[in-house]
C-alpha cells in the first residue's frame, strides 16, 4: 500500500510539474492581473510655498470676500503683471491685499461725489498724484506695475508685515486695513499663480 501512496503522489507531482512545465513559469506562478487605471497626480510643487505667501502669518482678523468672473480675472492679471516683473509670488500677495482693501479687486472708475479725491481702478491710484493718467491707472496691467514699481523702492519690503509694505506704496489714511485680506490673497495667489 506504501508503494501504491508513494507512486500516486509522484503522479500528481509529476502531473503538477508537467502542467507548469508547458504551461511555462510565469502563468505557473503569476499572481492576477488586473487592469491599469489612470491615477490622477498632485504635485505639491506646483502650488507655491505658504511660508513664501505668509512669512509672517496673518495678523488679526481676516476678513474675505466671494469674488465675481470679473474680480477673479482682476486678480489673475495682478498676478500676470507680477510675474511679468519678476517679482516673487510675495509680491503678488501684497498686491491682492492691497486691492481687496482699496477696490475689492473691481477696476474702478470715477465715483462722482463717492469718489476719494480723484482715486481710479484697482488701487486707488490718483492721477494727481503722479501715477499716471485715468486711461492707465485703470488698466489693470499698468496699475500693478505702478504699484509694484512703489514696493520695489520700498527697502526690505520682501521681509515686512504686508500691511508695512502696502501702507508704505499708498500712504492710506486707514494703515492698518490692509492686513485683513492677507489670508485670501494667499490663496488666490496659491490657487492661481500657475495657472
Amino acid at each position: 500500500m506504501n508503494t501504491i501512496l508513494r507512486k500516486s503522489m509522484l503522479s500528481v507531482a509529476g502531473l503538477a510539474f508537467a502542467t507548469g512545465v508547458a504551461a511555462g513559469p510565469v502563468t505557473a506562478h503569476a499572481a492576477p492581473v488586473h487592469e491599469a487605471k489612470p491615477v490622477a497626480v498632485v504635485h505639491t510643487a506646483d502650488k507655491p510655498d505658504t511660508g513664501k505667501l505668509i512669512p509672517h502669518g496673518t495678523q488679526g482678523a481676516q476678513s474675505r470676500i466671494a469674488l465675481n468672473d470679473e474680480q477673479t480675472k482682476n486678480a489673475k492679471a495682478i498676478i500676470a503683471a507680477t510675474k511679468k516683473n519678476g517679482l516673487p509670488e510675495r509680491a503678488a500677495v501684497i498686491s491682492i491685499a492691497t486691492s481687496l482693501q482699496e477696490s475689492k479687486l473691481e477696476n474702478l472708475g470715477h465715483l462722482g461725489d463717492r469718489n476719494d479725491h480723484d482715486s481710479l481702478g484697482l488701487f486707488q491710484q490718483r492721477p494727481s498724484s503722479g501715477w499716471g493718467t485715468p486711461e492707465q491707472i485703470t488698466d489693470p496691467e499698468y496699475s500693478t506695475t505702478a504699484f509694484l514699481k512703489g514696493l520695489k523702492q520700498v527697502d526690505g519690503w520682501q521681509d515686512m508685515p504686508l500691511t508695512d509694505a502696502a501702507q508704505t506704496v499708498q500712504v492710506s489714511a486707514y494703515p492698518d486695513a490692509y492686513a485683513q485680506w492677507e489670508q485670501q490673497a494667499a490663496d488666490l495667489v496659491a490657487q492661481h499663480w500657475n495657472s
